[in-house]
């Protein structure tokens, strides 16, 4: 497998007006939609599926799969849902995509809504980013101009409206369901499956919903074949995505590469860990995975390499942390981020980390006890596969992880009254004064 960076998305990022239909087009943009609309749809769908993508937006599931899940015969009208309401803790790759190149995702949207015979639709984004949403509805606007969007594209009889839809920055509105709630105008909570939202998503109707990450591959799949996607990556996650570091590197970012890359590699083209520190601790997917540490340096950064070594790939957003991070401290915040975004539905998330939050305060100010630690693998048991999506699972893979792997760190902070990596009298810090 090559493990040098493949800039795809990401390919015309440095021009300063990368984000213009003109840009775009200047460098083959809409060719992979003329060629799209001149086939059967079917064949797109088939093709996706051939070319192994899976879905970038954390749960890697095959795209062209779940487009086969519509029902064939509904008299309901078909929905295409955008999720860009990229909240993850350190999950950082769809804004700037769409930033820099947001007609990619407007040409994949074409393409795949053309696919599974939608003519409806929607790009669900973060209200917080306006920049971003400013952006999306001049690209939107740009090709309704050109005629790509609105009534009989290009003259082939398809057509295909698409709405900029605001959300108003809830966490737990990135869950599918919740989504489609919020897009109805209702408070955004998880939906009971079944009906999944291939049978009954948006009004009702069979709707996909898809990552933006997803969503802008198509085009490439469809202009160069679903052999040259597959080509890249590994045998079972297919093609290139976007890592994103951030955290204690010299030169955090966005790199584009191949699935199967290892922190190791990417670490490298960053410049290595900052002012010469060394890793202590990083995640493989985002907050809401369990903790990797040094050791897990070279694990090929794929669905089923990252699963097997025991945690899960996410978002491939890779928060970096040297030895200067107490682990306690990091796994309070990301439990108080998450106690702040519960919706409160199910008993298990809501109760649960509100506790998480009251005891890792408790033990980060020197103030637990041991039987604190066991409590809090308890209380995990409780949430994990109790709670009513996936918020309160992702909740406890931080505290879980983090126990097994820094036990020692949670007894240190009991044992000294407080944090040890108080740079006022930690020795990690020496010299540093």
């Amino acid at each position: 497998m090559s493990t040098t960076l493949t800039p795809v998305l990401s390919r015309n990022w440095d021009q300063p007006d990368s984000f213009t239909l003109a840009a775009y087009e200047r460098t083959g943009g809409y060719q992979a939609m003329r060629k799209a609309l001149r086939m059967e749809p079917d064949a797109i769908v088939q093709a996706v599926k051939d070319s192994g993508l899976r879905g970038r937006g954390g749960a890697g599931f095959p795209t062209g799969m779940k487009w086969g899940f519509l029902p064939p015969n509904s008299p309901k009208p078909r929905y295409l849902v955008v999720n860009a309401d990229e909240s993850e803790p350190g999950t950082c790759k769809d804004i700037p995509l769409m930033m820099a190149n947001p007609h990619v995702l407007v040409e994949g949207i074409i393409i795949s809504a053309y696919a599974i015979r939608s003519h409806h639709a929607f790009i669900y984004v973060r209200g917080e980013v306006l920049h971003v949403i400013r952006r999306l509805q001049q690209a939107v606007a740009e090709a309704y101009q050109a005629g790509y969007l609105g009534k009989d594209i290009l003259g082939t009889g398809y057509d295909l409206d698409v709405v900029v839809h605001t959300g108003a920055g809830a966490y737990i509105c990135g869950e599918e369901t919740a989504l489609l709630d919020s897009l109805e105008g209702y408070r955004g909570q998880p939906r009971l499956k079944p009906p999944f939202p291939a049978v009954a998503g948006l009004y009702g109707g069979p709707t996909v919903i898809n990552n933006v990450e997803s969503i802008s591959s198509v085009p490439s799949i469809v202009a160069n074949g679903p052999d040259w996607f597959a080509s890249m990556g590994t045998e079972k996650s297919k093609g290139f995505g976007i890592f994103s570091l951030s955290g204690h590197v010299t030169r955090p970012g966005q790199y584009e590469a191949p699935l199967g890359i290892t922190l190791r590699e990417l670490l490298e083209m960053a410049g290595g860990m900052r002012k010469g520190r060394d890793l202590k601790f990083w995640t493989p997917g985002g907050s809401s995975t369990p903790l990797f540490t040094k050791e897990h340096m070279d694990v090929p950064l794929d669905f089923e390499s990252v699963g097997a070594a025991g945690s899960m790939l996410g978002t491939r957003a890779l928060q970096i942390f040297d030895e200067t991070t107490c682990v306690v401290r990091a796994v309070l915040r990301w439990s108080e981020f998450y106690a702040h975004e519960s919706c409160g539905k199910c008993t298990p998330c809501r109760e649960g980390t509100y506790w998480y939050k009251q005891m890792l305060r408790r033990l980060e100010n020197g103030q637990g006890t041991e039987e604190d630690l066991e409590t809090l693998l308890d209380l995990s048991d409780n949430i994990l596969g109790r709670s009513f999506c996936a918020l309160g699972d992702g909740a406890t893979s931080p505290v879980t992880s983090s126990i097994k792997l820094f036990r020692d760190e949670y007894i240190a902070h009991i044992t000294e009254g407080g944090c040890p990596f108080d740079p006022a009298k930690s020795t990690v810090w020496a010299g540093e004064q």
